[in-house]
């Protein structure tokens, strides 16, 4: 399903290569290089999710984004310089629902682009083979047979599906189900990977999430 994002940045480089990537997975694209421009865009387009810059030359994205929030829920993840948690709690205290610090891979921002969608907006459901997952509902089948997931599986679960094929990281599954970096003795990913195989080979499907030893983890395309 497209969907309408708008892109406020003022680097034209990193705002032709979202645009493009973007574009490729299937949603309209409208950019905005100036803060006062991206809010009246903003209002006129009435995006399903905008992209926003923190260091705007001449509205910050932070006031942007409590500007937004005066008057709706349009999902916003930010882009920043910055990783401390003094602006982290500042975004967050703004209304951003997520946001990703630069430099950053672009495949990682279109993948959680395609998570705050599902979150805000749901639509049609997710099928990958025999698997079938409906982000709206919170319910997931193989080969017709529900399948019970946690609120975190089926997060994880929504999170690969969205690309299928491509291999996610440890640390990419961490950021954009959990939202944070865990301890690196922290385990917690590998031990929902196995409850999903578990629960999902109760219901026939074997061989769903393959292991990429030393990489992390894919959904079979």
């Amino acid at each position: 399903m497209a969907h309408r994002i708008v892109i406020v940045e003022d680097d034209l480089d990193i705002t032709r290569l979202l645009t493009l990537e973007l574009e490729e997975a299937g949603h309209e694209v409208h950019a905005f290089d100036g803060g006062m421009r991206g809010l009246a865009g903003i209002r006129e387009l009435k995006p399903d999710l905008i992209v926003l810059d923190l260091g705007l030359p001449d509205v910050s994205g932070a006031e942007i984004a409590r500007r937004v929030r005066r008057t709706d829920a349009t999902p916003i993840l930010i882009l920043t310089a910055a990783d401390d948690v003094a602006t982290k709690v500042e975004m967050l205290n703004a209304g951003a629902d997520d946001y990703l610090a630069k430099p950053f891979h672009v495949e990682e921002l279109v993948a959680r682009v395609g998570v705050q969608l599902r979150k805000h907006h749901g639509g049609a459901p997710t099928t990958v083979g025999d698997l079938t997952l409906d982000a709206m509902r919170k319910q997931v089948w193989w080969a017709g047979t529900e399948v019970k997931l946690s609120p975190r599986e089926l997060d994880l679960l929504a999170f690969l599906a969205g690309q299928p094929g491509r291999v996610y990281s440890r640390v990419e599954i961490e950021r954009n189900v959990w939202g944070e970096d865990l301890p690196p003795t922290s385990n917690v990913v590998d031990v929902h990977v196995a409850n999903i195989r578990s629960k999902l080979r109760d219901a026939g499907g074997f061989g769903v999430i393959r292991t990429v030893r030393g990489v992390g983890y894919a959904i079979k395309g």
